[in-house]
């Protein structure tokens, strides 16, 4: 303000010399001059709204006749005064100047209440010591503004105190400029190369009381104008809690929206329960299979009709627990831990039992079930059905025991293959071996060419003999019947390491000496066929072959370490070896596996039970005729 910067500057040097000085809100005339002369100083002046305060008043009282300056000195002697003075002077044409001037009296009172009409008056009567207590500035005030519309150039001596308002400067506004200057100054520019700033933004400020009183209306103010005191309407004071309470019936509205929505929601989906529910029961009750369910803890809760008629349980007693006294008391156990198992791992499972039925005939059955979900998610049970597979059984087994039927008669054939070929086609050769010999002997005349034909068609012959006889092992080894397994395995290792060219390491350990037929075919068939695939398609030329009995079962292996290869795509393509050594594995009630990857060698492996059989009990040839090998088959030549 102007004395505090009049006293800065003029005690500057003793307080504090060198000291920047930034000022703002000054508006004394006087002092904006003298602003110039003084080193060190800058700052933002503010502008007094002498002539835009005259202006809003003869713009809201347009029929004002004169203005009254109210003031405590002389123009001559009130810096202010003088430019309110200056002022009216443009006015001169239009309004009559009237100056009331003296301290706050009731003689000053007197002279304001004899103002003429349509006066307008500009008070500027500032408070000063020497105001009494019971007659001051204020009191003046309160009687002008009863009287005459009011206007003031500072708005600290109308505003709230009865007066209308006036155009006045915005401290704010002078406050940014002046922290904009400060930060300069305080970056190390000097103030005398900082101009001082003249502010020149006003703002029209009026009381909203006042102007009800003298029945102005809001209209007739200049845009922008800002309107203080004037009271809270209904919608300020209470529009928030209005908007609160009519945000809360709102929400309350959509609740109950959305409850009715829902109800009707749920109704539908109740309804449409129901009806699924009925074409569940129907469709259920009309399936062939023999439909369940039962909840989280295994409990029953839902037969169909079909499973009440076949196992011919009460449907009036309720469900319980019914189904475990259908089960036969062999398959309980299985029925019940696959059960108990499902429940905790919550998949899906199949099991394989006997089922009572109506007439006390127990008939096998194939129950699959499923897992299934409550409406929040939740694990709920089981839903499962079981199928009659009986007649499925019975026809298995028919068919396998054709299929063994099948190979029983295979092997027979091979049989009486094998004797014709050893009994017949062997001998006649063998004698006519002997007869080319002999015919060699007696013939001295013979030249030496001959003789050498003759000796190459023994040899062809001996051959012939040989690839028979191997033959005939193939088809069936006399070996198996009389020697046992293990000594027709080794045979035939023998037989087939010299036909090939490899080599083969046959081991037998604990071995019986005498088994039943079927068990010792089906192990000597698994190693044909193991050895023919292996040389056919490892690319190696040494094999194992092992030969194993514990107790209760034998196990065959033939293993090499060649390139291998993917057995489910070799049963799809050229499996049919496999197979064959599979089924007949199976049909003696072992076990086959296939163990290879490709270019990691290749293991099959044979596990049968051990059942032996004396040999009386064999039903071997009357006759008991060793088994001939090669140099049986051809005379010696020595």
């Amino acid at each position: 303000m102007d004395p505090s910067l009049q006293f800065a500057v003029e005690f500057h040097d003793k307080i504090f010399p060198g000291v920047p000085i930034v000022f703002m809100s000054v508006s004394s005339p006087e002092a904006k001059k003298k602003i110039w002369r003084w080193p060190g100083v800058t700052g933002v002046a503010s502008p007094v709204g002498i002539r835009a305060t005259i202006d809003l008043a003869l713009r809201l009282h347009p029929d004002t006749t004169a203005i009254a300056v109210i003031t405590h000195a002389s123009w001559r002697e009130n810096e202010y005064f003088a430019a309110v003075h200056d002022e009216l002077l443009h006015y001169q044409d239009k309004v009559k100047e009237i100056d009331v001037i003296g301290p706050p009296s009731g003689e000053l009172l007197e002279r304001i209440a004899a103002l003429p009409p349509h006066t307008v008056a500009l008070f500027q009567l500032w408070p000063v010591e020497t105001d009494s207590a019971a007659f001051g500035v204020n009191d003046v005030l309160a009687a002008v503004t009863q009287h005459l519309p009011t206007y003031c150039i500072f708005a600290g001596l109308c505003l709230n105190h009865g007066g209308i308002g006036g155009v006045y400067d915005d401290p704010k506004n002078d406050a940014v400029l002046a922290g904009e200057i400060a930060a300069r100054v305080l970056a190390g520019e000097g103030p005398e190369k900082i101009p001082v700033i003249q502010n020149s933004n006003l703002q029209v400020e009026v009381d909203w009381r006042a102007l009800q009183r003298w029945h102005i209306p809001e209209s007739a103010l200049p845009a922008g104008s800002l309107i203080l005191y004037r009271p809270l309407t209904f919608w300020e004071i209470y529009g928030r809690y209005v908007i609160a309470v009519i945000a809360v019936i709102a929400l309350l509205l959509l609740l109950i929206a959305g409850l009715l929505w829902e109800r009707a929601r749920q109704r539908k989906a109740e309804a449409r329960l129901r009806e699924s529910e009925k074409r569940f029961r129907v469709m259920a009750d009309t399936t062939p299979s023999l439909v369940w369910m039962c909840d989280a803890k295994g409990k029953v809760i839902y037969l169909n009709d079909r499973w009440a008629a076949f196992t011919g349980a009460d449907r009036n007693a309720g469900y319980g627990d019914p189904w475990s006294k259908y089960v036969h008391p062999d398959d309980l156990r299985n029925v019940s831990d696959t059960l108990s198992h499902s429940l905790k791992d919550r998949k899906a499972f199949s099991t394989e039992s006997r089922l009572r039925r109506s007439d006390g005939v127990y008939r096998w059955t194939l129950n699959v079930a499923s897992p299934r979900v409550n409406g929040d998610g939740s694990f709920g049970g089981f839903i499962g059905s079981a199928v009659d597979t009986t007649d499925q059984k019975l026809a298995q087994q028919v068919l396998e025991k054709v299929s063994g039927q099948l190979i029983e008669a295979q092997e027979k054939e091979r049989s009486r293959i094998a004797r014709d070929l050893h009994d017949d086609i062997c001998q006649r050769l063998a004698l006519l071996s002997m007869e080319i010999e002999q015919a060699n002997r007696v013939s001295p005349t013979s030249p030496t060419g001959t003789s050498g034909n003759l000796d190459e068609i023994r040899k062809h012959c001996s051959e012939i003999a040989s690839d028979v006889q191997s033959l005939s092992h193939q088809l069936h080894s006399s070996k198996l019947d009389y020697l046992g397994i293990a000594a027709a395995i080794r045979g035939f290792c023998h037989e087939f390491s010299r036909q090939h060219d490899v080599k083969i390491d046959f081991t037998d350990t604990d071995v019986p000496a005498q088994l039943s037929k079927e068990v010792s075919l089906c192990l000597f068939r698994v190693a044909q066929e193991a050895l023919y695939n292996a040389v056919k398609y490892s690319g190696v030329n040494q094999f194992t072959v092992e030969l194993t009995a514990t107790e209760g079962e034998i196990q065959l292996e033939v293993s090499d370490s060649g390139a291998g290869f993917d057995v489910e795509e070799a049963k799809k393509n050229r499996g049919l070896g496999l197979v064959s050594m599979q089924e007949r594995v199976h049909l003696v009630h072992g076990m086959f596996s296939v163990e290879s990857k490709p270019w990691e060698g290749t293991r099959i492996v044979a596990v049968v039970p051990l059942v032996q059989e004396s040999r009386q009990d064999e039903g071997g040839p009357e006759g008991k005729v060793e088994e001939a090998g090669p140099q049986d088959c051809v005379p010696s030549l020595r």
